[in-house]
Protein backbone atom coordinates (compact mmCIF):
# COMPACT_ATOMS: atom_id res chain seq x y z
CA UNK A 1 0.00 0.00 0.00
CA UNK A 2 2.99 2.34 0.85
CA UNK A 3 4.28 1.71 -2.75
CA UNK A 4 1.46 2.97 -4.17
CA UNK A 5 0.80 6.31 -2.12
CA UNK A 6 4.15 6.89 -2.73
CA UNK A 7 3.84 8.85 -5.96
CA UNK A 8 1.29 11.00 -3.87
CA UNK A 9 3.48 11.90 -1.39
CA UNK A 10 6.05 12.97 -3.89
CA UNK A 11 3.09 14.82 -5.29
CA UNK A 12 2.20 16.57 -2.32
CA UNK A 13 5.60 17.22 -1.34
CA UNK A 14 6.38 19.23 -4.50
CA UNK A 15 3.14 21.23 -4.15
CA UNK A 16 4.27 22.37 -1.04
CA UNK A 17 7.68 23.28 -2.07
CA UNK A 18 5.97 24.99 -5.15
CA UNK A 19 3.17 26.78 -2.99
CA UNK A 20 5.85 28.22 -0.76
CA UNK A 21 7.48 29.94 -3.49
CA UNK A 22 6.78 32.88 -5.11
CA UNK A 23 9.20 33.21 -7.16
CA UNK A 24 8.57 29.91 -8.67
CA UNK A 25 4.91 30.22 -9.16
CA UNK A 26 5.55 33.43 -10.86
CA UNK A 27 8.47 31.99 -13.18
CA UNK A 28 6.35 28.65 -13.94
CA UNK A 29 2.97 31.76 -14.89
CA UNK A 30 5.03 33.06 -17.31
CA UNK A 31 6.41 29.93 -18.51
CA UNK A 32 3.59 28.32 -19.06
CA UNK A 33 2.26 31.59 -21.00
CA UNK A 34 4.94 31.21 -23.02
CA UNK A 35 4.89 27.76 -23.86
CA UNK A 36 1.45 27.76 -24.66
CA UNK A 37 1.86 30.32 -26.80
CA UNK A 38 4.53 28.39 -29.03
CA UNK A 39 2.61 25.14 -28.98
CA UNK A 40 -0.44 27.65 -30.14
CA UNK A 41 1.17 29.01 -32.75
CA UNK A 42 2.25 25.67 -34.64
CA UNK A 43 -1.11 24.16 -34.31
CA UNK A 44 -3.19 26.92 -35.43
CA UNK A 45 -0.53 28.94 -37.58
CA UNK A 46 -0.91 32.38 -35.89
CA UNK A 47 1.51 35.03 -35.19
CA UNK A 48 3.54 34.77 -32.02
CA UNK A 49 2.46 37.96 -30.60
CA UNK A 50 -1.50 36.92 -30.97
CA UNK A 51 -0.67 33.33 -29.66
CA UNK A 52 0.74 34.74 -26.41
CA UNK A 53 -2.57 37.26 -26.65
CA UNK A 54 -4.16 34.10 -26.84
CA UNK A 55 -2.54 32.45 -23.81
CA UNK A 56 -2.95 35.13 -21.29
CA UNK A 57 -6.78 35.28 -22.46
CA UNK A 58 -7.47 31.70 -21.99
CA UNK A 59 -5.44 31.25 -19.06
CA UNK A 60 -7.00 33.99 -17.51
CA UNK A 61 -9.92 32.51 -18.45
CA UNK A 62 -11.31 35.76 -19.79
CA UNK A 63 -11.99 34.30 -23.00
CA UNK A 64 -12.92 37.46 -25.31
CA UNK A 65 -12.93 34.90 -28.48
CA UNK A 66 -11.26 37.58 -30.35
CA UNK A 67 -9.05 34.43 -31.04
CA UNK A 68 -10.53 30.72 -30.35
CA UNK A 69 -8.52 27.44 -31.79
CA UNK A 70 -9.70 25.45 -34.56
CA UNK A 71 -7.70 21.88 -34.48
CA UNK A 72 -8.15 19.67 -32.10
CA UNK A 73 -4.28 20.09 -30.70
CA UNK A 74 -5.05 23.88 -30.14
CA UNK A 75 -8.50 22.97 -28.67
CA UNK A 76 -6.71 19.99 -26.63
CA UNK A 77 -3.75 23.07 -25.58
CA UNK A 78 -6.74 25.35 -24.68
CA UNK A 79 -8.49 22.50 -22.12
CA UNK A 80 -5.12 22.03 -20.77
CA UNK A 81 -3.76 24.97 -20.30
CA UNK A 82 -7.39 26.04 -18.71
CA UNK A 83 -7.05 23.35 -16.63
CA UNK A 84 -3.88 23.37 -15.15
CA UNK A 85 -4.30 27.51 -14.39
CA UNK A 86 -8.08 26.87 -12.70
CA UNK A 87 -7.06 24.00 -10.73
CA UNK A 88 -3.54 24.58 -9.70
CA UNK A 89 -1.40 27.44 -10.70
CA UNK A 90 -4.30 30.04 -9.84
CA UNK A 91 -5.15 28.72 -6.32
CA UNK A 92 -1.48 28.66 -5.49
CA UNK A 93 -0.52 31.75 -6.11
CA UNK A 94 -3.78 33.14 -4.24
CA UNK A 95 -2.89 30.70 -1.37
CA UNK A 96 0.54 32.05 -0.94
CA UNK A 97 -0.47 35.55 -0.81
CA UNK A 98 -3.56 35.21 1.66
CA UNK A 99 -1.17 33.50 3.60
CA UNK A 100 1.38 36.01 3.91
CA UNK A 101 -1.33 38.82 4.36
CA UNK A 102 -2.53 37.06 7.34
CA UNK A 103 -0.50 37.54 10.10
CA UNK A 104 -0.48 37.19 13.65
CA UNK A 105 1.36 40.06 15.14
CA UNK A 106 1.09 39.17 18.00
CA UNK A 107 2.22 35.69 17.85
CA UNK A 108 5.95 34.85 20.13
CA UNK A 109 8.79 35.23 17.91
CA UNK A 110 11.38 32.49 18.07
CA UNK A 111 13.75 34.18 21.36
CA UNK A 112 10.43 35.40 22.83
CA UNK A 113 9.51 31.53 22.84
CA UNK A 114 12.85 30.44 23.98
CA UNK A 115 12.99 32.81 26.97
CA UNK A 116 9.38 32.00 28.14
CA UNK A 117 11.18 28.05 28.00
CA UNK A 118 13.74 29.29 30.43
CA UNK A 119 11.58 30.96 32.58
CA UNK A 120 9.58 27.76 33.20
CA UNK A 121 12.50 25.25 33.59
CA UNK A 122 14.02 27.91 36.33
CA UNK A 123 10.01 27.85 37.89
CA UNK A 124 10.23 24.39 37.93
CA UNK A 125 13.26 23.63 39.27
CA UNK A 126 12.34 26.21 42.52
CA UNK A 127 9.23 24.40 42.81
CA UNK A 128 10.71 20.94 42.96
CA UNK A 129 13.52 22.56 45.63
CA UNK A 130 10.31 23.84 47.50
CA UNK A 131 8.66 20.64 47.28
CA UNK A 132 11.73 18.79 48.59
CA UNK A 133 12.32 20.85 51.53
CA UNK A 134 8.34 20.84 52.10
CA UNK A 135 8.66 16.67 51.82
CA UNK A 136 6.35 17.03 49.15
CA UNK A 137 6.50 14.73 46.21
CA UNK A 138 5.53 16.31 42.72
CA UNK A 139 3.81 14.27 40.17
CA UNK A 140 5.32 13.83 37.11
CA UNK A 141 4.20 16.40 34.30
CA UNK A 142 2.49 14.50 31.15
CA UNK A 143 4.30 15.09 28.34
CA UNK A 144 2.36 15.74 25.09
CA UNK A 145 2.51 13.46 22.04
CA UNK A 146 4.31 15.84 19.18
CA UNK A 147 3.01 17.47 16.23
CA UNK A 148 3.89 15.77 13.52
CA UNK A 149 4.55 18.18 9.95
CA UNK A 150 3.83 14.84 7.41
CA UNK A 151 0.64 14.91 5.69
CA UNK A 152 -2.64 13.35 7.25
CA UNK A 153 -2.73 10.45 5.10
CA UNK A 154 0.69 9.58 7.36
CA UNK A 155 -0.49 10.90 10.80
CA UNK A 156 -3.30 8.17 10.26
CA UNK A 157 -1.26 5.25 9.47
CA UNK A 158 0.83 6.31 12.38
CA UNK A 159 -1.84 6.51 15.06
CA UNK A 160 -3.09 3.35 13.83
CA UNK A 161 0.72 1.84 14.13
CA UNK A 162 0.68 2.78 18.16
CA UNK A 163 -2.12 1.36 18.90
Amino acid sequence: MDVLLLPFRWIYRGLVWFANSPRTLIISYLLMIVVAGVLYSHAEHKSAADSVWWAVVTASTVGYGDISPTSFAGRFLAALLISTMVLLVIPLITAHFASRLIVDDDAFEHAEQEELKADVRRLRALVEEMATRQGIALPEPPRPEPVSAAPPWERRRRRTRRR
